[in-house]
């Protein structure tokens, strides 16, 4: 009996893995090209930058690129001890970086509190150095801010997003101590590898791309 449950056990883990990598190769259908403008023709737009960290960096970075209104991102680390790290060192777990996202925004397009309520959606924010099938200090989930008006604002949205969890919420909200840009492969991973793994439901892919639709026109 206990050798059957655990061969249940294991389908239903198998079964788990499978319907999320699934659904993000299907996300990947849609571009997010549309939305993101790798920093061209940003002169005289309302530009302001946040960074994220979600588990893997790969789906989160995807997830923000599929939003209208925001016009870069680039994957890296971040509030680690040592300058220029590589892959290999953060995930030796020696260095105290965490897998982050630099994304830049169109504020007049698209407002902060939307960006950090589609943020929470794509992870469990009450788990410490985990999310999906990750584990480690460098998953660990915050959202780290360069100026104090916009660390106000997170930590305001965050306490805000906290009420909807019965247990506490473990987003750090702190100013970014350092970003170091991630090697070239990891760039705009799930665009140029379909069959990528990543974390995130297709259901929230779905509700970045319409959670900022273009204005209905007069």
């Amino acid at each position: 009996m206990k050798n059957i449950l655990t061969l249940f056990a294991f389908i239903f883990g198998v079964s788990v893995f499978a319907v999320t990598t699934l659904s993000c190769n299907k996300a990947k259908i849609q571009t997010a090209k549309e939305n993101n403008t790798k920093e061209t023709n940003m002169e005289g737009k309302n530009i302001k930058e946040i960074y994220f960290a979600g588990g893997c960096f790969w789906g989160t970075e995807h997830l923000f690129q599929l939003i209208r209104g925001v016009v870069a991102t680039e994957v890296g680390y971040a509030n680690g001890k040592i300058k220029n790290p590589t892959y290999e060192q953060v995930i030796s777990h020696t260095t105290g970086f965490t897998e982050a996202v630099k994304v830049k925004y169109d504020a007049d397009q698209v407002d902060l509190p939307l960006l950090i309520n589609i943020f929470f959606k794509s992870i469990d924010p009450t788990t410490i150095d985990r999310q999906g099938n990750d584990r480690g200090d460098n998953y660990r989930s915050g959202i780290y801010s360069t100026d104090p008006e916009t660390e106000t604002i997170v930590k305001t949205e965050v306490t805000k997003l906290a009420k909807n969890y019965k247990k506490p919420v473990v987003v750090e909200t702190i100013p970014l101590k350092n970003f170091y840009k991630a090697e070239d492969y990891h760039q705009d991973y799930l665009e140029k590898n379909p069959g990528g793994y990543c974390h995130i439901p297709l259901s929230v892919f779905e509700e970045a791309k319409n959670a900022n639709p273009l204005p209905k026109a007069k």
